[in-house]
């Protein structure tokens, strides 16, 4: 009888033994998949020079009464400067929570918004994670300890560039520059049958890739959740901004993020307007608002 309980024992630490090895295999699956795909999509974005900021005043495109005004009221991004920057390459999408998912696992670390019923709410794979900062730039750093590539949160100068299509005269970062909805951003029934929160919520984050991206592959710059990017926030950073890959002041206690909260009438941000959230976020925000992207910092072979 002993023996049989003993075998009966062994045999359990056997098949727990033989579960786990099968879990850590099919993580590390994950994970390998989840590196490749994220070299094989990014987009190289040709380093340039352009004018940084509320372009109005100088746009080419704008005619009649609207012609020579500023797009917008706020003084944060003004004035206009220019700014040169170095080839960079970034994920062509936010980081979805299946992503997320796997690095999590892959660390240790608790899943993100998993507790909160009013945040898992928010959870679906394939939108944007929410995230803090830390979180994102911790992510960004693992992505560069896996591929031994310089992966980090994009500056402000770096996602408003990409947004604009390489600086272009471009005022939203959509397929089309313009916000159309079911043509460039997503109507709130689409957005109602993409998402698991139904009618009921007005902050649902919606698919990752549920409109075509910009001119130069990047979905979503400018809509579908707040971006993180690696800067301080400064509100007079532009009037003494450096020409040359500036990277915002070298201090401060909040962050610049980018873009727009889910659900104001599913619709977009202009590609220079910015804000500003404390890294933390604290109890003011909804986590699940924001988001972010890693870039890459050299030439890749």
């Amino acid at each position: 009888m002993k023996y049989a309980v003993v075998l009966t024992a062994l045999s359990a630490i056997g098949m727990s033994a033989c579960n786990d090895g099968n879990a850590d295999e099919g993580n590390q699956q994950a994970i390998d998949t989840l590196i490749q795909k994220t070299k094989d999509t990014l987009v190289r974005v040709e380093g340039g020079s352009f004018q940084m900021g509320d372009f109005g005043p100088i746009d080419p495109n704008l005619t009649g009464g609207n012609k020579g005004l500023p797009y917008s009221a706020e003084q944060d991004n003004k004035p206009l400067h220019k700014v040169t920057l170095d080839t960079f390459y970034m994920l062509p999408t936010k980081v979805t929570y299946a992503d997320y998912d796997i690095y999590t696992q892959a660390t240790g670390k608790e899943k993100i918004n998993n507790t909160s019923k009013y945040e898992m709410r928010y959870r679906q794979d394939n939108v944007p994670a929410g995230v803090n900062w830390h979180q994102a730039k911790k992510y960004c750093g693992w992505l560069a300890e896996k591929t031994s590539l310089p992966f980090t949160l994009p500056t402000e100068a770096q996602w408003e560039y990409a947004a604009r299509s390489g600086g272009q005269f471009i005022p939203y970062g959509t397929s089309t520059g313009t916000l159309e909805k079911g043509k460039s951003i997503p109507t709130s029934e689409e957005v109602r049958e993409a998402t698991n929160t139904g009618d009921s919520s007005g902050l649902a984050p919606y698919p990752v890739d549920m409109y075509p991206p910009n001119p130069i592959g990047l979905y979503q710059m400018g809509d579908n959740g707040y971006e993180w990017v690696s800067d301080w926030y400064l509100h007079n950073y532009y009037n003494n901004s450096p020409q040359k890959n500036p990277r915002g002041p070298d201090e401060g206690n909040k962050k610049v993020v980018r873009g727009i909260s889910p659900g104001q009438d599913w619709g977009g941000k202009l590609t220079m307007e910015r804000y500003h959230a404390p890294p933390n976020i604290g109890d003011k925000f909804l986590q699940a608002e924001f988001s972010f992207r890693c870039v890459v910092n050299a030439e890749i072979d």
